[in-house]
């Protein structure tokens, strides 16, 4: 189910200079924040979870997973050189897999490590908050490189409908319409948080038992889905 020259060429991909630099720039942001925030207010539990929750898994998260999920793929569908893969002994599901893995790890690197640096940087509950924000963005980092990386199989517009589910839906309708946090990958992963972190450090709308099972089932189904858009994809050679 894992192929190493898909993962190569996926992360050479993705680790490009143009690309690694957009990676680059939240979490140095996040952690420049911590620091002048730690500076000015001191060490504080509900500002260490404002900072943590408010950019964060709010923002950071989920826009490395939009340019890591719909980059590990949408790109070779949109200029063609998907065909090299595709014209290989590989069956197109390991494909997806190993897109998929590569696209959890580079998120999980550039949200989740900056999220605990900042976290103990920030020092709130000595160090609980940090942990507890930190599982949230590697859960959430799998959810959301699969979800994206369905749209960049699904679709040409895949950085824009990712942009919109995590700008638009996640950040606008998830503060305006209560029942729209229960379709939040933030909320799940904040529910998970919220277990580590003790009573009141962090909140969410959802439920552990249900955000697990939204979680779990987000994940299968985007990859399996992802996996049969691609069998289904067609060579020119073989029509």
């Amino acid at each position: 189910m894992y192929d190493p020259t898909v993962a190569r060429l996926t992360y050479r991909a993705l680790l490009g200079r143009r690309r690694a630099a957009i990676l680059f720039v939240l979490p140095v942001l996040l952690v420049a924040i911590a620091v002048a925030v730690r500076a000015f207010a001191g060490a504080d539990d509900s500002v260490a979870s404002g900072v943590l929750g408010g950019f964060a898994i709010a923002t950071m998260v989920p826009l490395i997973g939009v340019i890591a999920g719909t980059g590990a793929i949408g790109p070779e569908i949109d200029d063609g050189s998907i065909v090299y893969l595709l014209a290989k002994p590989v069956k197109r599901p390991t494909i997806i897999f190993t897109k998929l893995i590569v696209a959890v790890a580079v998120t999980m690197l550039f949200s989740a490590v900056p999220t605990l640096v900042a976290g103990l940087i920030l020092n709130g509950n000595g160090g609980q908050v940090a942990v507890a924000y930190t599982i949230a963005a590697l859960v959430a980092s799998i959810a959301y490189s699969a979800l994206f990386l369905l749209l960049g199989t699904v679709s040409r517009h895949a950085v824009v409908f990712g942009l919109v589910y995590a700008l638009v839906w996640e950040a606008l309708f998830g503060s305006l319409v209560p029942g729209a946090r229960t379709l939040s990958v933030q909320q799940w992963s904040l529910s998970v948080a919220e277990r580590v972190a003790g009573e009141g450090l962090v909140t969410s709308d959802v439920g552990l038992p249900l955000a697990t099972v939204l979680l779990v089932g987000v994940t299968i189904v985007a990859t399996w889905y992802a996996g049969q858009k691609l069998r289904a994809l067609k060579l020119a050679g073989e029509e």
